[in-house]
């Protein structure tokens, strides 16, 4: 029986870019199971697949396939990859969208997908290698087919150049919202594991707002600032948007307070 293969993809469901790409891996792998995590990322948005899928693909079963097709590069000289590792298989244009995924799944082999015989045959095209290329690389793998067959081995897959945590000369710790999700939820690039339980967290030059376990510890309507589900500190509004209420978005800067530590 195949595997379980996952989609990420900034398609969007009102075009039939998801139900090709879902009929050719059908058409591959007809017992594979396949999940989506999402299809809703904004489009081009490499940063934001990336954080999606390391917040997701943790929590499905060892030996899963993670199919990411975020790739406003394709039709250029980009690799496309196919990456084993202790849990699972990714595949995914070279450009970043496995970064995060990857340091908490370190890769065991890397390959570009240069093995025609696994693309799909016929004419590919210049604009879906997704549906052409790593689509059916994704349908082999669930099939069982070795990373190894897919190509050649590649090194030093691209990173991804998202904003770093500095702390400030006060002693504190001065960040950026790196995604805003469904919600209005503002996530920081702020690790929870770096956050005193007192500490105290700012919006740009607003006044600082409260820490909090859940959402539930303010009233509806009122902002907080809490460790999400993902690990990272996140400001947000109680039954609210905090990206429309507080009038921020990706970029937006985050700071904690030394002042309150303990």
């Amino acid at each position: 029986m195949a595997g379980l293969i996952t989609l990420t993809t900034d398609f969007g469901l009102r075009d039939g870019y998801v139900a090709a790409l879902k009929g050719v891996l059908l058409s591959m792998a007809p017992q594979a199971r396949l999940v989506d995590i999402t299809h809703e990322i904004p489009p081009h948005d490499i940063a934001a697949a990336a954080f999606v899928l390391a917040s997701a693909a943790p929590y499905f079963p060892a030996g899963a396939v993670h199919l990411v097709v975020v790739d406003p590069g394709v039709g250029s000289e980009r690799r496309l990859l196919a990456v084993r590792t202790p849990r699972a298989h990714y595949v995914a244009p070279d450009n970043g969208v496995l970064s995060l995924a990857l340091r908490q799944d370190p890769p065991q082999e890397t390959v570009s997908l240069t093995e025609r015989r696994y693309w799909r045959s016929g004419e590919i095209s210049h604009t879906f290698h997704g549906r052409d290329i790593m689509g059916p690389a994704a349908a082999h793998l669930a099939e069982g087919v070795a990373v190894s067959a897919l190509g050649i081995a590649a090194a030093d897959p691209a990173g991804l150049a998202l904003p770093e945590v500095v702390e400030t000369p006060e002693g504190g710790l001065s960040g950026v919202v790196i995604y805003v999700d469904r919600f209005g939820n503002l996530v920081s690039n702020i690790p929870g594991g770096r956050l005193p339980p007192r500490a105290q967290v700012s919006l740009g030059d607003r006044r600082p707002l409260p820490l909090r376990r859940s959402y539930a510890e303010v009233a509806a309507g009122q902002p907080l600032a809490l460790v999400g589900s993902h690990g990272y500190l996140e400001i947000a509004v109680r039954e609210g948007s905090a990206s429309q209420a507080l009038q921020a978005g990706k970029g937006s800067p985050v700071t904690v307070s030394r002042e309150m530590w303990v």
